[in-house]
C-alpha cells in the first residue's frame, strides 16, 4: 500500500516536485502571456497584499449565472478587507488558462504563487507533493471539521486538513424533454442500462442533433466524466492496497462504451455547441449529455423556460450505480507571503462554525450556484431555504448524490495515463486491450518510486 509520506519524505519529494514544476514553467514559457492578470494589475503583491488566484472573479458574462458567482467571490473578499488588517486582491485567469494551463504551477516554480487558489480533487496531489498546501487544522474547530464529514477525506494528509471544499457537484445525465416527447417517449423510458441508453441516443440522434454526449476534450474533466463508467462496473485505477488495478473488465467495458457511442455515431467527436451546455441545448444540437449539478444555474439564469429533466447514470449488466462528485476548494499557499493569514481566511470564509462562514456556504451552494453544500449544517440551511425544492435539484440531492464517490486525486503522471487511454479508444479508434494494458503499466512504473501522499 502507497502510504502516507512522512515529513522527511515530504521534504524531500517537494524539493524535486519544485524542480519539476520548474521544467513545467519553462515549458510554458513560450505560450504564456505576460500580463497575468487580464486587466487586475501586476503579479507581484503590493504592500503585503496577499493574492486570491480564481477563475470567477472580477468578470462580466453574457450568462447571469456566471455574474452571481463572480460577485460572491468579489463580496467575499470585500468583507474580509473590511475586517481585517491583512487584505487581499481577487486575480482573475480565464477558466481555460486556470485549468489547463502553465500559469499556475510556472508561478509556484518561480516562488510567485498565489496565496490563496483553488484547487479540484485532481490536482490536489500536484500542490500537496510540491510543499505548498498549508495546513488548515489549527484554524478549525472540530465540530467544523465533523461538519465537513467524509468531503474532507480527499483534500486530508496523514488527518490533516489542506483543503477546504466549497461544494459538492455530482454528474448525471441532462436531457431534452420536448426532443424526448416529440419521440414518443416518457418517463417510463428513462434509461436504467447502459444498452437502453445507446439504443434511445441512437434513435433520437439526427444529422444536426447528438443523441448523447460524452466529453471529447482530454484533461481532468474528461477523466472525472469517464470514472464512473468504470466504477460502475467494478473497476479501479488502484486498489484499497495501492496496487494497479487497472487493467480489468471493468475498465475495458468502460473505454468500450464511449468507443462504441462515436464509433456508431451516436456521440459526437467534438463537443456540440463549444461544449455550451444551454446553448447545445437550446439550439437542438443534443437530446441527452453527461453533465454536472453547476449547468441547473445557467439553466434557471440563462434558459428558464427550457424545459430539460436529469436522471441517474446508468449502469453495465451486474453492475451498481455510482457517479463522480467533484468539487473545488479553498487553498492557503505554505510558502506565500503570509500563509498564517492565508489559512485563516480560507477557514474564515468556509470552515468556520459562525453563522457567516456557514451562510457563505449557502449562498454559494443554492445562490449564485446550484451545488450540494459539503457540510452539514449548510446543507440542511440550504434546504430550509428551499434550495433543493425543485424537481431537479431534489433529485440531485436524493437520488443521484447517494451512492457518489469522490473525484480520485491522482497526480498529473497517473491522469495522463488514463487520459491517454480514453483518447485513444474513444476518438483514435485504438483496442481497447492494447490501450488499457499500456495505461496500467505506465501507472505501475510510476507507482514504484512515487514517494508522495497516499494516491487512495
Amino acid at each position: 500500500m502507497l502510504q502516507h509520506g512522512n515529513d522527511a519524505e515530504r521534504t524531500s519529494f517537494g524539493s524535486s516536485r519544485r524542480r519539476f514544476l520548474t521544467a513545467m514553467a519553462g515549458a510554458g514559457a513560450a505560450v504564456a502571456s505576460p500580463a497575468l492578470l487580464t486587466g487586475c494589475g501586476t503579479a507581484q503583491a503590493k504592500g503585503g497584499r496577499l493574492q486570491f488566484w480564481n477563475f470567477y472573479g472580477p468578470q462580466r458574462s453574457p450568462d447571469p449565472a456566471v455574474n452571481a458567482q463572480s460577485k460572491w467571490f468579489v463580496d467575499i473578499v470585500a468583507k474580509w478587507n473590511a475586517t481585517h488588517t491583512t487584505q487581499i486582491d481577487l486575480v482573475y485567469l480565464p477558466r481555460s488558462t486556470y485549468l489547463n494551463g502553465f500559469k499556475l504551477p510556472s508561478a509556484f516554480a518561480a516562488g510567485d504563487g498565489p496565496d490563496v487558489f483553488l484547487v479540484s480533487p485532481g490536482d490536489f496531489l500536484r500542490y500537496y507533493n510540491g510543499g505548498v498546501l498549508a495546513d488548515l487544522t489549527p484554524h478549525m474547530e472540530k465540530k467544523a471539521i465533523d461538519d465537513f464529514g467524509s468531503t474532507l477525506d480527499s483534500r486530508k494528509v496523514d488527518g490533516k486538513v489542506c483543503a477546504l471544499p466549497m461544494e459538492v457537484e455530482p454528474l448525471a445525465m441532462f436531457y431534452a424533454q420536448d426532443v424526448w416527447e416529440k419521440a414518443g417517449l416518457s418517463e417510463a423510458d428513462i434509461p436504467t442500462t447502459w444498452d437502453q441508453m445507446l439504443d434511445i441516443g441512437d434513435k433520437l440522434r439526427t444529422r444536426t442533433r447528438a443523441g448523447l454526449v460524452f466529453q471529447t476534450e482530454p484533461g481532468y474533466f474528461q477523466n472525472f466524466t469517464w470514472y464512473p463508467w468504470m466504477w460502475q462496473g467494478g473497476g479501479e485505477v488502484l486498489d484499497e492496497r495501492g496496487e494497479v488495478a487497472f487493467d480489468s473488465k471493468a475498465t475495458r467495458q468502460a473505454l468500450r462504451l464511449w468507443q462504441d457511442a462515436v464509433r456508431h455515431g451516436i456521440a459526437p467527436r467534438t463537443m456540440p455547441a463549444a461544449g455550451d451546455v444551454v446553448g447545445g441545448f437550446k439550439g437542438g444540437n443534443v437530446a441527452m449529455w453527461q453533465e454536472g449539478i453547476w449547468n441547473v444555474s445557467s439553466f434557471k439564469a440563462f434558459a428558464p423556460k427550457y424545459q430539460y429533466g436529469v436522471f441517474k447514470l446508468p449502469v453495465p449488466p451486474g453492475g451498481e450505480y455510482v457517479t463522480a462528485l467533484g468539487g473545488w476548494s479553498f487553498c492557503a499557499n505554505a510558502k506565500g507571503r503570509n500563509p498564517e493569514a492565508a489559512a485563516e481566511f480560507c477557514v474564515w470564509a468556509l470552515g468556520s462554525m459562525k453563522d457567516d462562514s456557514i451562510g457563505r456556504m449557502v449562498d454559494w451552494c443554492v445562490g449564485a450556484k446550484s451545488d450540494v453544500a459539503p457540510r452539514t449544517s449548510a446543507l440542511e440551511r440550504g434546504a430550509a431555504k428551499g434550495g433543493y425544492d425543485s424537481e431537479v435539484m431534489r433529485k440531485f440531492k436524493e437520488e443521484i448524490v447517494p451512492g457518489g464517490r469522490a473525484e480520485p486525486r491522482y497526480p498529473p503522471v497517473v491522469y495522463k495515463a488514463i487520459s491517454d487511454a480514453i483518447q485513444g479508444t474513444m476518438l483514435a479508434g485504438r483496442g481497447v486491450a492494447d490501450e488499457t494494458e499500456r495505461a496500467a503499466q505506465s501507472i505501475a512504473a510510476y507507482t514504484k518510486s512515487y514517494q508522495g501522499a497516499s494516491l487512495i
